[in-house]
Formats: C-alpha cells, structure tokens, sequence
C-alpha cells in the first residue's frame, strides 16, 4: 500500500514538474540576436513592419509568411532589408530580403518549412541604420525533415523552371520623399526540391544531401526590385509574390542561383502602370 501510494506520488510530481521544465527550455533569441545582428540593439517594430503567419500550420512544410511594410508616405525613412528568423528551425536565418531603394516595396509573400512550435522573428533594417523587430507564435512540427512532394525524376526535369506572373489592379504608393508611383503585384516561382539535408530517401533510408536556391534577384530594367538570400527553411518550388512601385521599365528580369551554383535566368515584359 506505501509503495503503491510512493509510486502515485512520485508520479504526480514529475507531472507537476514536466510543465515548468518546458517553460524553463532557453529561449535561443539572444543568442540568433548576436549570431545574425552581431548583437545590435533591436526596438520594436509595431507600425514599422508586420508578419502574418498561421497560428497553427495546416502543413508544417509549406507554411504561408507575409512581410509588410508599414512605414506612411511621409516617413523620410524607407526599409532596406527584412530578415526572416525561425527560432527554432536547425538553420534558424530563413530568408534576407533586400528591397530596391527606389521599388517602394510593401508587401512579400513565401512559403516556408517549420521544424517545432516557435516564436518566428521579422527584423527590419530601415535607411537610418536602426533595427526595428516583431514576432509571432507558430505551432508546427517536422517541417524541415518532412518528404518532398514530388518523386526523384519529378524534380529533376522541374528544377530551374521560372514563372513570372503579373496581376491586375494598381494603387499609387510612394517611396519615401519620392514621387508618387504606381504599384504592381507581381509572383516569381521557380521549381526547385529545395531539399534541406534532413529528409529522408524513402527507398535507401539515406539522408538526401541539401540542394537549395540560395539567391533570388528581381530586378526592373536594372533597377533593384527586390533579392532574396535563403536556406534550408524556403519551401519547396520557392514562390515570392510581392508589392511594388513600378518605375516605368519596359522588362523584369529574375535570376537565381543554387548551391550546386546553377544559375536560372528569365525576363518578361513588364506591364504598363495602371492597365
């Protein structure tokens, strides 16, 4: 009977222990601020730049991100870069955005794999040097080790594949104390595994090494739109849609690199402003 009651006992308390030993778990954000931002000082983004994720993934390998700027028109400051962070992923850096000066971007969208339940950090660089910071809570799991969609043979004869898409619709923007533009939303994909070294070969149980683009640049005749530094946490096919001021060019031109270096290359003609 004691013992049985000990055994009870001794149970209870490591049930009671259990929560407070998660909640004790370190929190790796200190530690990506020095090894991503070389520990500069971070303030808070709210008004400045926003992250939209889903609460809880529907699919922890292709989870939807959107990036926006928030800056008003009268902000003699404009956004730079935007770095995306996933805590707790094996290579936590997901993506670094750097947008055109000039591109007046507002909006970026992507897809991306999440390997736990995380905080997930969106950093902003802005024309002042400063550092601006939001974040939000995703629960996912398996993401980064998850199967790819495709067969082998699939993949092969899709990599390198590049769309460009451009939609309907316009709306004036401005950049910074520039004139006033109009924008564009406009979708590159590009068909790629994108394999991340932790998924699994189904048929020979054999890690598959990771194969990734690791550059993106979308440019406006030779002006800068947008590029796009990325790792192992891009979902596979990498897919950015994204908001921006057109300058009146005539051609976009995408070209991006993986890490085997295979260069990808397209160019399309550019709608005019406000069709």
């Amino acid at each position: 009977m004691f013992r049985s009651g000990l055994r009870l006992f001794c149970l209870a308390a490591l049930l009671a222990v259990a929560p407070a030993a998660r909640a004790a778990a370190p929190d790796p954000w200190p530690g990506l601020v020095q090894d991503i931002f070389n520990s500069r000082e971070i303030k808070d983004g709210t008004g400045i730049i926003a992250l939209q994720m889903p609460a809880r993934a529907e699919d922890a390998a292709i989870v939807p991100v959107t990036l926006r700027a928030l800056l008003p028109p009268t902000d003699p400051r404009h956004v730079k870069a935007i770095t995306l962070v996933i805590d707790q992923n094996p290579a936590p850096m997901a993506a670094r955005f750097v947008l055109g000066a000039d591109a007046a971007v507002s909006e970026i969208s992507t897809r991306v794999r999440v390997n736990n339940y995380t905080d997930v950090h969106a950093v902003a660089e802005l024309s002042d040097g400063n550092l601006y910071m939001v974040k939000t809570y995703v629960k996912a799991s398996g993401g980064c080790s998850a199967p790819t969609a495709k067969n082998a043979d699939e993949s092969k004869t899709r990599i390198g594949q590049l769309r460009f898409r451009q939609f309907s619709g316009a709306s004036d923007a401005k950049a910074g104390n520039g004139p006033v533009s109009r924008t564009r939303d406009a979708q590159v994909m590009i068909g790629h595994p994108n394999n991340s070294g932790l998924q699994m070969d189904q048929v020979t149980q054999l890690y598959i090494p990771a194969f990734f683009i690791d550059t993106i640049k979308i440019t406006q005749d030779d002006a800068l739109v947008l590029s796009m530094e990325g790792g192992i946490s891009i979902s596979e096919d990498p897919n950015i849609r994204f908001t921006y001021a057109s300058n009146g060019a005539r051609q976009i031109r995408v070209e991006a690199k993986d890490t085997e270096g295979h260069i990808f290359q397209g160019e399309w003609k550019a709608e005019t402003p406000g069709m």
